[in-house]
């Protein structure tokens, strides 16, 4: 007797077990919210007319950052050459160009418009820009995606700009 209740506790155990594992918990969908985990330090750049703008007034639009030694620097010259050919891409996604010089103030000569930053040195240090040349990707919400102090395919900054946080949510259908 003492078995076959023994055996019918098991047997009760092992079923509910085998119920528990066949239940499933529903989660509701919870939206994601932009999160700007890492803010891109804010700088000063030429508006139009005699008022400057800064980086957060430009909330909504990627930012493409080229900071460099001076406007003679080799791989600052190669990036600018290799951004050229998908200007227009670029413009299509109301990219804007900003250039920050550790060295002088020059203009980049190029078809695509970069504004010069003010105080250069100072945005380049902001950023954490030590060697002769980097280049950051700020995305419409204001998160600095992309740094790095290689010189990028114009195809990866267009693809930084394309996948940022804010453009895969302003695609994504609401339920």
């Amino acid at each position: 007797m003492r078995h076959s209740l023994l055996a019918a506790a098991v047997g009760l155990v092992l079923a509910s077990l085998s119920t528990a594992s066949a239940i499933t918990i529903k989660k509701e969908a919870v939206p994601v919210k932009s999160a700007v985990v890492n803010l891109a330090p804010d700088f000063v750049i030429p508006g139009a007319g005699p008022k400057p703008r800064s980086l957060r007034s430009l909330k909504g639009q990627a930012v493409v950052i080229l900071f460099a030694k001076s406007i003679k620097t080799k791989d600052l010259n190669t990036q600018v050459k290799r951004l050229q050919p998908l200007y227009e891409q670029f413009a299509s996604k109301e990219a804007l160009f900003v250039v920050a010089l550790k060295e002088g103030d020059a203009l980049i000569h190029s078809n695509i418009p970069f504004a010069v930053a003010a105080n250069g040195p100072e945005v380049c240090a902001a950023y954490g820009v030590q060697k002769d040349f980097s280049i950051g990707i700020v995305g419409k919400d204001g998160n600095l995606d992309y740094l790095t102090t290689k010189i990028l395919p114009p195809e990866r900054v267009h693809d930084v700009i394309q996948n940022s946080f804010a453009v895969q949510a302003s695609l994504r259908r609401n339920p």
